[in-house]
């Protein structure tokens, strides 16, 4: 086939829609596939709908003679994507990842805001950009052949939300890699996500590590450690497979990378409830209410303890579910095939 992956972003930009645009691309090659990719790139210097004209010309460019293009965002890539089909008289298929309304809401306005409950509580609240991303970025979906989510639980919301038909729409799961060889811990490390975006509860994180430290003394178990830097992705999975333990407290997590990195390589973690990947990932996963404070000291300090540790390394080294990027592409494949017809 010749396929074409449209992505707001796309390595070296860091951010999981670039992995996914380019593992993708990596795996479609491999097979035999001619293989173009759109992202964002000079385009950037130029002001909105600006680069946003360029960008629907960039599909035109590389799209005219495609089998099937695949969309990896709701707003920055399937708007321009979705007006350069109409004109080419093409199908498109949509992938969510995030929600960059939603995304864009809470870092605007600090209303940590779940996500379950976002597009009940808060549309009359929204700026006009933002209106414009839920009218604009609603019709990017609408007018999609078909749309992939990652859980049945973001497939749910959006559903009601965006007024979608739901015969249309299918999940398909993130990447699960093989597992890797655990490593006992260097340091009692506890590594968090490295973008400082509001969702990603970080003045209530630092808070909680501050507290769960105090308890940690007090009982007499070791010290432990935060670790927020960023890094590349090569290097933040070598971090995470040294860490003690993973942490990710966001108000809400669609599917997240950092999760199924964390099982890949075997290191225990604590993650919010408000996700959508509970019922795969079970009880590899120490989830804390990303609301109370209260509740994330107290699982901080329950799984500093060694015990408690080694209890969670051993679910996880049970968890065999794995999901490659061949499945993926194949997934992909058969609902472009299906949405062709």
């Amino acid at each position: 086939m010749n396929i074409l992956i449209s992505s707001g972003i796309y390595p070296p930009d860091i951010g999981g829609p670039a992995q996914y645009a380019r593992n993708l691309y990596e795996t479609w090659k491999s097979q035999g596939h001619n293989v173009k990719v759109a992202a964002y790139r000079w385009e950037r210097a130029f002001p909105p709908v600006v680069r946003h004209i360029l960008f629907f010309l960039k599909i035109i460019r590389k799209g005219y003679k495609a089998d099937m293009i695949l969309v990896l965002d709701t707003w920055s890539a399937a708007v321009p994507t979705m007006c350069a089909c109409m004109l080419m008289r093409k199908k498109y298929i949509l992938r969510t990842g995030g929600d960059a309304l939603w995304e864009s809401y809470v870092e605007r306005t600090g209303d940590l805001v779940l996500f379950k409950d976002f597009y009940p509580a808060t549309l009359k609240k929204l700026s006009l950009k933002e209106k414009m991303m839920f009218n604009w970025g609603g019709a990017s979906l609408r007018h999609a052949s078909a749309i992939i989510f990652s859980t049945n639980w973001q497939k749910s919301i959006f559903e009601k939300a965006y007024s979608l038909n739901s015969a249309k729409n299918y999940v398909v799961e993130n990447y699960y890699g093989p597992r890797m060889e655990p490593t006992q811990p260097e340091e009692r490390v506890f590594v968090a996500a490295g973008r400082t975006l509001k969702l990603k509860n970080i003045d209530i994180l630092r808070s909680a590590f501050t507290k769960a430290k105090i308890e940690l003394q007090r009982r007499g178990l070791p010290d432990v450690s935060l670790d927020m830097g960023r890094a590349i992705h090569d290097g933040f999975l070598d971090k995470m497979h040294r860490a003690y333990a993973v942490i990710l407290v966001s108000i809400s997590e669609m599917s997240p990378n950092m999760i199924a990195e964390a099982i890949q390589v075997g290191t225990p973690f604590i993650m919010t409830k408000e996700n959508g990947i509970t019922d795969r990932v079970g009880k590899t996963a120490v989830l804390v209410d990303p609301t109370n404070e209260a509740d994330i000291v107290s699982k901080i300090v329950w799984l500093s303890d060694p015990k408690n540790r080694a209890s969670q390394a051993a679910a996880i080294r049970g968890f065999n579910f794995t999901h490659s990027w061949s499945d993926i592409a194949k997934e992909i494949e058969a609902v472009n095939g299906t949405a062709r017809k």
